[in-house]
């Protein structure tokens, strides 16, 4: 992910405001390597920021998913999840706790037979293993 004065810029170039409440929020994302939710994202800024709203934690997340700076997830978990990662990748999900992590797999095998395409042009995939991580695993009876 870009630097939050990358961001900033990024915004600016684009004629978007450039606010104090979005600058926290990009400084939020930065260095996360995991997938939050945009409630998470919204009590890590209000911590910083105490006159943040969820509508601009909403907004923010929504602009930088457009950009293609970030990548909005639904990945079943009950809450759309945002990647900060828009390397190309894939992911585990524990059906326990929800906890979601990056997978990087050769996939390049992976293609839909020209008969099962149904007129569509395929241009990428992604792949979601679903699980126990191994904290829920390991908290599990067997």
């Amino acid at each position: 992910m870009k630097t939050p004065a990358e961001l900033t810029q990024l915004f600016r170039d684009r004629g978007f405001k450039v606010t104090p409440q979005r600058q926290c929020i990009f400084g939020v994302l930065h260095g996360n390597a995991g997938h939050p939710t945009a409630e998470w994202v919204y009590q890590a800024a209000l911590a910083e920021m105490p006159t943040m709203s969820l509508r601009t934690v909403y907004q923010t997340l929504n602009d930088l998913a457009d950009m293609g700076e970030i990548q909005q997830l639904d990945l079943g978990t009950g809450s759309s999840r945002f990647d900060p990662n828009v390397d190309s990748h894939h992911h585990l999900v524990c059906e326990s706790c929800g906890k979601v992590r990056d997978l990087y797999a050769d996939f390049r095998r992976l293609t839909v037979p020209e008969a099962a395409r149904q007129g569509f042009t395929v241009g990428s995939a992604e792949v979601v293993f679903r699980g126990l991580c191994d904290a829920c695993a390991t908290a599990t009876p067997q």
